[in-house]
């Protein structure tokens, strides 16, 4: 029996999963010109990563969002060579990219304990500086949380993604029939009998145009990056957005949202996806699933329904295509079985990887 705790639900008001900061080094110390004394160096700056932390604890805990390393002692006659500034560090949580305003990449933070320095403090004054000291670096960095999610949900309006959640949950996010039930991302988890936790990101609903920022567009993208899986979600009748937009069927929607992914950055359809094929409840479900299936097998074949623009360069092979019927409950615990196993592989085949690496620095030692 598998569990969906909600307790651990966040909307997106207070989760947050990117952050601006502004770092400076410490002021190096005054050397002493008439002994020749060594001012001490300013201290740094460091991210360091720990599991315990979140960006919004970072900016609950310091609203000014400075983080400044200690100035270094004056050299003095009592000590010629000025102590050191103390260190800054600014806890973070695991899995975050540190960059500059500019976007360039400063170092990712993928476990706990990983250290990044933001901030050189500055050299204390010596006889190569005329006895003058520096100062620290100074800047803005962003903490941008990369991974917010084991799995993400991924399907155009109405798919039926909110509804599937609360099939598999006591849940009650906003479902309506309208488009855009989901406007914030929710992190949700999905507990075992074993303990083994999985996360799971109820996304807003994508829109064709996404990947030029129509609707939601990068925003939701984004969070797409930042999961292990995909999880697709479609209608099995198919659906259409609004009267003005032509009708889409299932397999329709499977390729423009991976060529929405693809637009956006093309590494995205390379991640490992699973197919939930949902409101198996409706009439003629069985048909348009077993056309459905026809379908992805031999997906060129059939491609030549959409525009061109709309193909994606690669189809995507899904690990499991699961039928679900999010109303009655049909499906859902092969998905949460599925969905299990698809990421115990990953985990296993990771493992492997780490081993195998292991063992061959060991030979070359």
């Amino acid at each position: 029996m598998v569990q969906f705790s909600r307790i651990c639900l966040r909307k997106y008001g207070n989760f947050m999963d990117n952050l601006r900061l502004y770092v400076r080094g410490g002021s190096g110390g005054m050397g002493l010109p008439r002994l020749g004394g060594q001012g001490g160096n300013g201290g740094d700056v460091w991210v360091v990563a720990t599991k315990t932390m979140t960006l919004k604890r970072i900016k609950d805990k310091y609203p000014q969002k400075r983080f400044v390393g200690g100035a270094g002692a004056n050299s003095s006659v009592r000590a010629l060579k000025g102590e050191r500034g103390k260190d800054n560090e600014i806890l973070a949580p695991v899995g975050i990219a540190v960059t500059t305003d500019d976007g360039k990449i400063l170092g990712d933070l993928n476990t706990e304990g990983d250290r990044l320095m933001v901030a050189k403090g500055g050299p204390g004054g010596s006889m190569y500086s005329a006895f003058e000291p520096s100062k620290g670096q100074a800047k803005h960095i962003r903490l941008d949380l990369k991974l917010i999610a084991d799995l993400g949900l991924v399907g155009f309006p109405n798919a039926g993604k909110s509804s599937l959640l609360t099939a598999m949950s006591n849940a009650t996010p906003q479902i309506a029939s309208y488009a855009f039930t989901t406007l914030k991302p929710q992190i949700g988890k999905l507990m075992y009998k074993d303990y083994k936790q999985i996360s799971v990101a109820d996304l807003p609903g994508l829109i064709e145009g996404a990947h030029i920022n129509k609707g939601m567009g990068h925003k939701f993208l984004k969070h797409v990056e930042r999961t292990k899986q995909l999880l697709f979600v479609v209608d099995v009748c198919g659906f259409q957005l609004a009267s003005k937009t032509p009708f889409r069927s299932a397999f329709d929607a499977v390729q423009l949202l991976t060529k929405e992914l693809e637009l956006y950055k093309e590494e995205l359809v390379s991640k490992p996806a699973l197919l939930v094929v949902n409101k198996m409840d409706l009439p003629d479900a069985e048909d348009k699933l077993a056309e459905l299936k026809e379908q992805l097998q031999n997906p060129e074949e059939f491609s030549d329904l959409l525009p061109n623009d709309m193909i994606p360069k690669n189809y995507i092979t899904f690990r499991h295509v699961v039928p679900v019927s999010a109303a009655s409950g049909f499906g859902i615990e092969r998905l949460k079985s599925c969905i299990r196993e698809s990421l115990d592989e990953d985990e296993e085949m990771a493992t492997k990887a780490i081993h195998q690496e292991r063992l061959k620095a060991l030979r070359y030692h």
